[in-house]
């Protein structure tokens, strides 16, 4: 398995384009929209500008699937309209039906407003309403000089339907505001759903804009999905959530959680399918500069659907949608043994750039553990995950695994490593996304760009004493396109 058959690129040549994660053909990718499992259909909408790689003139680009994993692209759903509301971009939103009817709720900007455009049954043709904008801004205290308003999020409860939105004060923090309708026309503002404090720095800074917020019920309860944006303080751009209950008129958070980590994961996006599962996709951050994206044309790309449970310390079990299995190759299986510092690479005749890795670790000794992917033969490119046991944390270090033109501006976050034993790490690897779910409890994911075609090696290490290594499964993921 040196190389995953028909999905690296060319002797010579270096592809930065994953191979089985959903991307458009061209063009700018952003957020995920209107996500939502109609008549057995999942379909996937998207903020997109099919002009160029970069983001500006924001349309809604569109693809459906029956699995989550093949995705066939759609005519596109939204196009900004000279004059319209929404003649600056059709931003953010969600999507709904109502009494048979596929219904669309997005931003229209500039200024931010919420605008609605009603579907025909295959969500394949749009017509925007023409009473828009439904809500022409935010109410008064709220949104700062720049009228930041967005991301309409709509779901039903009983007979009511909700609208959640993301905003802001100024000098304050994040805001999220609920709205509430008997008609999905009319809409009532509520009050603030949820204000961020200033004052609370830990355990984790919401810092001072949010955006994308998702309220939907799981086991019970219900969790609140913010997406933190903090300019002033440097790219500051991750997700976290809140598990708390909602009583139609207000929200009981328990502490902020980080969702995702790693630096890479944004906006993510929950639909109940039609089984009951909460399914999240969110987008996955460039980690080369601007002028690389365009030179590449394209930017952008979605994370693996994961679904989302809840457990009873009232935190979430995050795993990866069962239907990948369908992309595996043949599987590598080596025998369980213990790995010393030191000792001969268990995974070295293992390699490729879409790759499905999964591995359960006991220390029996070790200190810590590195698992090198997209490695050079001679060590020079590539990206390690290192789990420190004795401190339990869990990141990447990649300083060496970004082309010297191509710098990252993504931050590496440091996770907490879980503290049950056995450690079972399933590893997602697709040229230039890398996506790691450790014991259900923590994800990271991440950007990287090989500098080298061979950068193809795996390798597992152990630091301080001995590594059980009780199970490795390796397999080649096929592609979903036609390459």
């Amino acid at each position: 398995m040196r190389r995953a058959s028909g999905l690296s690129a060319s002797p010579g040549m270096i592809n930065h384009r994953p191979a089985y994660h959903f991307l458009p053909p061209a063009g700018w990718m952003n957020d995920p929209n209107g996500f939502i499992h109609h008549r057995g259909i999942y379909h996937l909408f998207y903020q997109h500008n099919p002009a160029g790689a970069y983001h500006a003139d924001i349309h809604w680009g569109h693809a459906r699937s029956v699995d989550l994993v093949r995705w066939q692209h759609r005519p596109m759903a939204l196009t900004p309209s000279p004059g319209g509301p929404d003649q600056g971009g059709c931003w953010s939103g969600s999507a709904v039906v109502a009494a048979g009817r596929p219904l669309i709720y997005y931003t229209g900007v500039s200024p931010q407003t919420v605008c609605r455009a009603s579907g025909s049954d295959d969500l394949d043709e749009w017509t925007k309403d023409a009473a828009n904008p439904l809500i022409s801004g935010p109410p008064p205290g709220f949104g700062g000089d720049t009228g930041d308003f967005r991301d309409p999020y709509v779901w039903r409860a009983g007979e009511q339907w909700y609208m959640v939105m993301g905003s802001r004060v100024a000098g304050e923090g994040g805001a999220v505001l609920l709205y509430r309708s008997a008609d999905l026309l009319a809409w009532e503002y509520v009050g603030p759903l949820l204000l961020g404090d200033p004052a609370r720095r830990e355990p984790v800074w919401t810092g001072t804009m949010w955006e994308c917020p998702n309220l939907f019920p799981l086991a019970g309860r219900h969790v609140l999905i913010v997406s933190f944006q903090d300019w002033a303080r440097g790219d500051l751009l991750f997700p976290g959530y809140f598990v708390g209950d909602f009583d139609g008129v207000g929200f009981r958070p328990g502490r902020p959680r980080v969702l995702e980590y790693g630096g890479c994961l944004y906006a993510p996006l929950v639909t109940i399918d039609a089984s009951g599962r909460a399914v999240l996709m969110g987008w996955l951050m460039e980690g080369r500069d601007p002028a690389a994206q365009r030179a590449a044309g394209w930017s952008g790309v979605m994370s693996l659907p994961r679904v989302l449970s809840l457990g009873d310390d009232e935190t979430l079990r995050i795993q990866p949608i069962p239907e990948l299995a369908q992309l595996r190759g043949e599987p590598f299986q080596p025998a369980p043994q213990l790995l010393y510092p030191g000792a001969a690479n268990p995974l070295r005749d293992v390699g490729g750039d879409c790759l499905e890795l999964d591995l359960t670790l006991t220390p029996r000794g070790a200190t810590a553990f590195r698992l090198r992917l997209l490695a050079s033969p001679d060590g020079s490119d590539g990206i390690t995950l290192r789990g420190d046991f004795s401190v339990g944390t869990i990141a990447f270090d990649r300083p060496d695994s970004v082309a010297a033109d191509h710098p990252a501006r993504l931050a590496a976050e440091i996770a907490p490593l879980p503290a049950e034993r056995p450690l079972r790490l399933r590893v997602f690897v697709d040229r230039s996304v890398v996506e790691v779910f450790v014991n259900e409890r923590v994800v990271l994911s991440t950007r990287v760009y090989a500098a080298r075609p061979d950068s193809l090696g795996v390798e597992l290490l152990a630091d301080g004493g001995a590594l059980a290594i009780e199970a490795i499964d390796v397999w080649p993921m096929r592609a979903i396109w036609d390459e």
